[in-house]
């Protein structure tokens, strides 16, 4: 061999080695979707959704739409959890909602269903996901919320699980000079219950992410990424190619203790709904790795 030659080789063989630890970082790097992003796809074909999800990247997929009859869209909990494995999916969380307990002084029967399913799935933690306007219209209603939160806490944990709340942008609104977020981290036990982030509304709330991670540190487990369409910020746009600074929030990822990285888009998907997601796990993907 040609010393040319060699040296050539040589140096093409060090650029792969170098490479090989960043190769590796974006392959073992876990990126999650919440289900309810495909919420139009997944009520007519769940294995079908399940499968492109795999295909478009993802690691995990955290699930929404279980039904009175503790099935997700016409599938068995075992079902579903099949399903997941085929696809090499995991499923650290679940959107569930205790009702009776949270707002009809349950027995906490509801509570104790849904960690069953969730142990079932391999979840990790059951999400309080949404509530409807009249149980969140005055100051005194989150309070005793954030009592029968830390309840239902008691319950999840009991069963190996961590319970955490997800936010929409309704928890930000004034109550002089009070809102309902904050009573939620104030008044509730910080290992009980956790936060999962919805980036999209707590920027759309006008309220910077970074500051409640630094106001809270370790206390956001999940982070739902969600980007704002930069001319209509009623609408999403895929990860990146909207107005949310996630470089600055990316870096924080160590404050803010998360764990979970979870794409949502709830409209506006370009090119078409698997297209979007792709895009969106691939620059979840580069983010990770630049925040390192």
């Amino acid at each position: 061999m040609q010393r040319r030659t060699f040296l050539r080789q040589s140096a093409i063989l060090s650029a792969g080695i170098f490479a090989m630890p960043d190769m590796a970082f974006a392959k073992n790097q876990k990126v999650g979707m919440q289900l309810y992003t495909l919420r139009e796809n997944v009520a007519k074909d769940l294995p079908g959704v399940l499968s492109q999800v795999a295909k478009a990247g993802y690691n995990e997929l955290e699930m929404f739409g279980l039904s009175a009859e503790n099935k997700f869209f016409g599938h068995t909990v075992k079902e579903t959890a099949e399903l997941l494995k085929q696809n090499n999916l995991t499923s650290p969380s679940g959107h569930y909602m205790p009702e009776k307990f949270l707002f009809n002084n349950g027995n906490g029967d509801d509570v104790k269903n849904l960690c069953d399913v969730a142990n079932q799935l391999g979840n990790s933690y059951v999400i309080i996901p949404w509530m409807s306007e009249e149980k969140r219209d005055s100051i005194d209603k989150y309070k005793a919320l954030a009592e029968r939160i830390n309840k239902a806490g008691e319950i999840c944990k009991s069963a190996s699980l961590q319970l955490a709340y997800h936010n929409h942008d309704f928890e930000f609104k004034d109550f002089n000079g009070e809102h309902g977020y904050d009573v939620l981290l104030k008044n509730t036990d910080s290992n009980l219950v956790k936060m999962e982030m919805d980036i999209y509304w707590v920027v759309r709330a006008g309220y910077d992410p970074v500051a409640l991670f630094k106001a809270n540190p370790g206390r956001f487990h999940l982070w739902h990424v969600k980007d704002m369409n930069k001319n209509d910020k009623t609408q999403n746009t895929e990860v990146c190619n909207g107005s949310v600074d996630f470089k600055t929030i990316f870096a924080n990822a160590k404050l803010a203790g998360v764990k979970h990285y979870l794409v949502e888009q709830e409209n506006n998907y370009a090119p078409d709904f698997y297209g979007s997601i792709a895009a969106s796990n691939k620059a979840v993907r580069k983010l990770l790795k630049k925040a390192g």
